[in-house]
């Protein structure tokens, strides 16, 4: 059996932080609650390095950041949405929308294809607007069910 990608304990609408890592770190540990993470701290040091890389804020108020990681029990999805902005180095400001994608070591292909489908719709305003004012978590569910992986 396939778990969804993204479930409603995967969304924290009001994330409160103050930098990428206390963001990244708090949607981290909703991963781990659901038993997506086996080791939070091992896969935030993934995350972690893929960040020192290159920063993953894309322009409109974005951030994605991810990693392939052998922390990962299966490929993941977790959102937040933050009021103040949290900085994941793009060049137009903070990210209110986060995504941060979690895919199991040997799944690349996989993770890729999230990133990609998901990176095409954040493009449109129309699809982060639908992002920055869904009511609830089932909404955000239910959006990024449709819209991203296409189901």
């Amino acid at each position: 059996m396939t778990t969804a990608i993204i479930t409603p304990a995967l969304v924290d609408l009001s994330l409160e932080a103050d930098s990428r890592q206390v963001a990244t770190r708090r949607l981290a540990q909703l991963l781990a609650s659901q038993g997506r993470v086996t080791d939070l701290d091992g896969f935030l040091a993934d995350v972690s390095a893929r960040e020192r890389q290159m920063p993953t804020g894309i322009e409109g108020g974005i951030g994605i950041p991810h990693a392939r990681s052998a922390f990962v029990a299966e490929p993941t999805l977790a959102f937040a949405r933050s009021k103040a902005g949290v900085d994941y180095g793009a060049a137009d400001g903070p990210a209110h929308l986060i995504f941060l994608i979690a895919a199991p070591e040997g799944g690349g292909a996989q993770h890729m294809t999230i990133l990609a489908a998901l990176a095409r719709r954040l493009v449109h305003a129309s699809f982060r607007e639908a992002l920055a004012t869904a009511p609830d978590a089932q909404a955000v569910v239910d959006i990024v069910t449709k819209e991203v992986l296409g189901s």
